[in-house]
C-alpha cells in the first residue's frame, strides 16, 4: 500500500474543511441582501447560481474525502468541476477579479495533486480504505 503524500493530505482536508464551512456561511448568505445584489449583476439567474454554489461544495467535500482514500475519481472531479467553474465564472462574474485567488490556490493544488508521489499514490490498486481494509 502506497503511503499517502502529505500534500494529498492536505489538499484534502483544506477541501472538507473549507467546503464544510461555506456550506455554512452560503447558507448564512442566501438572505443577505448586499450579495444579492451582486448576484443580481450576474447573467445567470440567483437560484442557479446557489445551486450551482451548493453542488460545488458537496463536491468539494466529496472529493477531499475520496482523496483521502486514494480515489483518483476523487482528484479528477475536483480538476474538472473547478476548472469549469472557473470557466463559467469568467463569462459570468460580474466581479472577475475576486476569482483571482481562487484560482491562484486551485493551480498551486493542481501542481500537488498530480506530482509523481500523488500520482503514485492514486494509482495505487488497492487504495486505502479498500474492502481490505473493513
Amino acid at each position: 500500500m502506497n503511503k499517502r503524500p502529505t500534500s494529498v493530505t492536505v489538499i484534502a482536508w483544506l477541501l472538507i474543511v473549507l467546503g464544510g464551512i461555506s456550506i455554512l456561511t452560503t447558507t448564512a448568505a442566501i438572505n443577505n441582501p448586499a450579495v444579492l445584489e451582486v448576484m443580481g449583476r450576474s447573467p445567470l439567474p440567483i437560484g442557479v447560481q446557489f445551486a450551482m454554489t451548493y453542488a460545488g461544495l458537496v463536491i468539494m467535500v466529496v472529493c477531499g474525502v475520496a482523496m483521502l482514500k486514494g480515489r483518483n475519481w476523487g482528484r479528477l472531479l475536483y480538476v474538472i468541476w473547478t476548472g469549469a467553474g472557473f470557466v463559467i465564472g469568467i463569462f459570468t462574474s460580474p466581479v472577475k477579479g475576486a476569482m483571482i485567488p481562487g484560482l491562484v490556490v486551485f493551480i498551486i493544488a493542481c501542481f500537488f495533486l498530480f506530482r509523481p508521489k500523488a500520482n503514485q499514490y492514486f494509482a495505487a490498486p488497492d487504495p486505502p480504505g479498500g474492502p481490505q481494509d473493513t
